[in-house]
């Protein structure tokens, strides 16, 4: 069965021995492994059953590790690594011939960040390699922001989560890459484009790719509960259109009032987009757990961090 710990010498130990952890950072749970080692590597695929033409992201503790890992690295890259690292970042960058094509789905790119979290950085500087870590969840399920949830998914599959509690963003990362002077956001995270628009000014935005995603998180359905889970733009007609069902509410900081309703998370009573992130995923968990019909989303407003939140509800309503 799998340990839930803080010993950060098991860690090491599991990580040279080519196997996987749970990796805690700010953003969600990693399930980690060394970026060298093909075995690990084929082992974060298949304990997420996640398709190998989906690249993942490397995790690197320093920015002066960066030149191992990717070459040509444009300005507006330093400088967006500059603001923003260690942070909830990914940039998407040409690649270093020593990267393997397992990681990046044979694209000439990789995903590459620092994350910053005090555990996450003790075991990367703990190891002589960076770590690759996609979401510690069953490939389209919900992310985890706990080390309970990791635990839940890969109670025998993996040996050890490690616990750095729960994460302080609670949404995956933001992904940019870059063509000539043009800033290209492939995956809305934690990281708001208005906040990288003051950095390097207009972005554009890549739409979904099922077929061959350039980045991590660009596939349409994704962050899935497995009730069923529709976002609407009237949550109380649709409470009454489906009032036969047992229904659970996820919103943002409204209180519905319903005889029909069985459960509601409120995201931030306050209204606060930061910690209403925070809270999505492990509230999509509790609502999931509960033996409900439906579960009825708002709509978030659609700006800074909601755009974000909105991005993981549309793709988690997706069949």
């Amino acid at each position: 069965m799998i340990s839930i710990t803080k010993d950060i010498d098991i860690a090491v130990k599991i990580l040279n021995n080519e196997q996987v952890i749970g990796f805690p950072t700010e953003t969600v749970y990693g399930l980690a492994g060394n970026i060298f080692s093909e075995k690990a590597i084929h082992s974060i695929f298949e304990i997420k059953k996640r398709p190998k033409f989906n690249p993942l992201i490397v995790h690197i503790s320093k920015l002066e590790a960066l030149d191992k890992i990717a070459i040509e690295i444009p300005e507006k890259a330093k400088l967006l690594a500059k603001t923003f690292w260690p942070g909830s970042l990914t940039l998407l960058l040409k690649k270093h011939h020593s990267i393997s094509d397992l990681i990046t789905a044979g694209k000439e790119t990789v995903a590459v960040r620092i994350p910053n979290h005090p555990m996450a950085l003790a075991i990367l500087d703990a190891v002589d390699f960076p770590l690759a870590a996609p979401s510690a969840n069953p490939f389209g399920r919900i992310s985890p922001t706990t080390a309970q949830h990791v635990a839940d998914f890969f109670p025998t599959e993996i040996e050890a989560v490690f616990d750095g509690g729960s994460c302080e963003n609670g949404i995956e990362s933001t992904i940019v890459g870059f063509e000539g002077e043009k800033v290209i956001v492939f995956r809305l995270g934690a990281i708001s484009i208005e906040e990288i628009e003051k950095v390097v000014g207009k972005t554009e935005m890549i739409n979904y790719n099922d077929n061959s995603p350039v980045a991590p998180g660009m596939l349409k359905k994704h962050y899935s509960p497995e009730t069923h889970f529709i976002q609407a733009n009237d949550v109380e007609a649709t409470i009454q259109q489906n009032q036969n069902l047992k229904i659970g509410i996820l919103s943002f900081s409204k209180k519905y009032q319903s005889k029909f309703v069985q459960a509601q998370e409120i995201l931030s009573e306050t209204g606060n987009f930061k910690e209403a992130s925070r809270n999505l995923y492990a509230a999509m968990h509790r609502l999931d757990k509960l033996n409900l019909d439906i579960i009825i989303s708002e709509i978030f407003p659609n700006f800074d961090l909601g755009k974000s939140i909105n991005d993981r509800l549309r793709r988690a309503t997706e069949k």
